[in-house]
């Protein structure tokens, strides 16, 4: 083996492990993210939603009007109760799904 195809190998083993350790470190990331969001219902816009709860349901972007009681968009913690939400009871966005005033 040649000085050169020991330093090309040397390389691509660095590069290959340093790919290796982040790949590994995206779903860490990820949940450390989701951590600090929170599920509000009422809040999401006409097939913006990011899931949904409830019989007759699906997921992301499936909600047909805006604000629907039963689907819900991904906030930020803390930041939920205090976004407005006409179909609410009390007005502003739930942590549950929850039946829409009429």
């Amino acid at each position: 083996m040649t000085a050169t195809t020991r330093t090309l190998s040397a390389a691509a083993l660095a590069l290959a492990l340093g790919s290796a350790l982040s790949i590994t470190a995206l779903p860490t990331t990820a949940h450390a993210a989701a951590a600090d969001m929170e599920k509000c219902f009422g809040v999401a816009m006409k097939g913006k939603n990011d899931c949904a709860a409830g019989a007759g349901t699906t997921c992301a972007g499936t909600s047909k009007v805006d604000y629907e009681s039963n689907h819900f968009k991904l906030m930020p913690k803390g930041t939920c109760e205090k976004t407005a939400s006409p179909t609410s009871p009390t007005g502003f966005g739930q942590l549950a799904a929850y039946k829409a005033k009429s």
